[in-house]
Parts: structure tokens; sequence; C-alpha cells
């Protein structure tokens, strides 16, 4: 089936969410003092993200996380003035923050990402036990983002585990061991750029075919059902047991690459929640990363740059 459940409730869970710092500067140099402009923050971390374009592109969606400390009061403040539905569970250690510089010189961007608080077990197993409690289970979920420590590694895969048990959709996007473990016990979607994908094959995969048969194998093995994979400026594509697609990168500028995965990810379950086919979910979702990019510092997309970039997204099927 090509669409997720209707009608579905959407959350979004953000395991290690974020104050995003950004601002820019003439030139990045070692030991001198580097004067900068006035720093932008927005909410970050992957769920957070995701839920936040969810919500721009006229989707409902409800969000999740830990938070704690200062940061974490501003984090919530943030989310219920953008009118975010969110909950919030308490944490002794405080939420972390993420820093990104942009050198005007060169255009590069340096992007500084904490570890995040640690989490002991009653707070991290506070998260599973709200998300099990929620009185309408969601339709999808989707987890997004690193764990911060003391969460257990196999934290993705207990969620995928009562995901199955209740019949809601597990959308994945994370990395690593997490990921690892959470495939070994099977989602609904995944989303791997080719690094991601090649660290868990423990080989590269530096042609098409290489990472095409890599990405079935997922799905043959009934790790994931779909496996949507960003390839960067070679674009993304879309693999299912049936059909898979391919889409080539937009020629935009980019201004900033924070929250482009995530956009992504958010565009792409909007779509399937409107009921649309995988093949338009997938054009959406390009749309959207790409948007991100053109977005500068940690803004993410806008939703008029989603509509526009939309009609020029080229979607293609990849013969199997």
């Amino acid at each position: 089936m090509n669409t997720l459940a209707s009608p579905p409730p959407i959350l979004c869970l953000t395991m290690n969410p974020s104050v995003d710092v950004a601002t820019h500067t003439e030139q990045v140099l070692p030991t001198h003092k580097l004067r900068c402009a006035t720093a932008q923050r927005d909410p970050g971390g992957g769920g957070l993200n995701v839920a936040r374009v969810i919500q721009r592109l006229g989707g409902v969606c409800s969000a999740l996380l830990p938070a704690g400390g200062p940061s974490g009061q501003w984090l919530a403040h943030r989310l219920a003035q953008e009118g975010l539905q969110a909950v919030c569970i308490p944490i002794a250690q405080e939420t972390r923050e993420s820093f990104t510089v942009q050198a005007l010189d060169t255009g590069a961007e340096y992007r500084f990402v904490m570890p995040g608080p640690y989490l002991d077990e009653s707070e991290w197993q506070a998260c599973l036990d709200r998300i099990a409690q929620l009185p309408q289970r969601p339709g999808v979920l989707v987890a997004s983002g690193s764990l911060p420590p003391g969460v257990p590694v196999d934290f993705y895969a207990r969620l995928a585990r009562w995901c199955q048990t209740v019949g809601t959709r597990l959308v994945l996007d994370t990395s690593g061991e997490p990921l690892a473990a959470a495939l070994a016990q099977g989602v609904y979607l995944v989303k791997p750029n080719l690094h991601e994908l090649a660290g868990l094959c423990g080989h590269a995969l530096d042609t098409p075919g290489a990472w095409r048969e890599a990405a079935r194998a997922w799905i043959d093995r009934g790790q994931a059902e779909v496996v949507a994979l960003t390839l960067g400026e070679r674009g993304a594509e879309l693999f299912t047991r049936a059909r898979s697609w391919s889409a080539a990168p937009l020629p935009i500028e980019v201004s900033s690459s924070v929250g482009a995965g995530d956009s992504f990810v958010a565009a792409l379950v909007w779509s399937l929640a409107r009921q649309e086919s995988l093949e338009k979910a997938f054009a959406w979702a390009m749309a959207a990363g790409s948007a991100a990019l053109i977005t500068p510092g940690t803004g993410l997309c806008l939703a008029g740059d989603v509509q526009r970039l939309q009609q020029q997204v080229r979607v293609v099927a990849i013969p199997h």
C-alpha cells in the first residue's frame, strides 16, 4: 500500500532536541576573535524540524521530546508560540545548543553539534511510556535524529516493536548502531543518506548499481517497506519491493544545508498522509529538501518555495 492510514495523526519524536543558533562572520580563522552577526535561534533536532515543516505545509502533527534547563524552557515556549502541539518530558540536564557559522568570504558553513544531555533510564523510559499512553495512537510515528548519552542503542528498535504491536507506521531517520538495531526489528520507511547506507553495509557504494542493491536488500530482508535514499548533489532515489524512482537535484544556489534531510522527510510524510502516491510524495520531498537548501541559517524550508520547486521536480522510474 502506497499511502498512510487515514486519518493519520502524525507524531514526531525527537530524543535529542536542540536550540539551533546560526550566525555569520567575515572569515573563520584559528585563535582570532571572530566578530559575528546577531544570532538567529530556532528549535532544532530531527523530529522537531520534521514537525515544523509538516505544520508549515498545512499538515496536522504533534511532537514529543525530552527537555530540561533554560534552553529546554526556551524550546517549549517557542514551540507553543508557533502553535505546534508538543509534549515535553522533563529531564534533569539541560537541552543542548548547536551552533552554525557561515564564513562570508568563502560561503563555507561550519556546523558544531553537541552530544546532548545525559538521560537516565527513568527519563528515556518516560518518553516510551508517554507514547504508549497517548489517548489516540498515531497512524505515523516519525523518529528522527541522534540518541543522546544514556539512551540505549536499541531505543528505536523498542519503538519499532511497539509500532508493530499497535499498527503504527514508523518512519525512521537516524544512523549507526541505533539504525541497525531498528532495521533488525523492521520499520515502515527509512531515510538514510549514502554515507549511512554504506556504513551499515560495511563497504563503499560508488555506483548506482551498488547502492540500489544495498537499498533493495533492506526491503528484501523485511527490514523496511520503503527506503528513501538521499544522494546529496546526485539527487535521491526511492525504493519499494515493487517499484523504484530516481530524481535529479534541482538547479539551485545553496545557502544552508541545515534541515534539508528533515524537510525531505517531512514533505514525504505530509504527502502520504494526504493519500497521495509514493511517486508524488517523493516529488514533494525533493522540493522541500531543495527549498531548505536555499533558506539561510537554520530557518528550514518555506511553504511557498516548496510549492514552486515541486513543479520543477522530475521523477523517473528505475528499471528493476
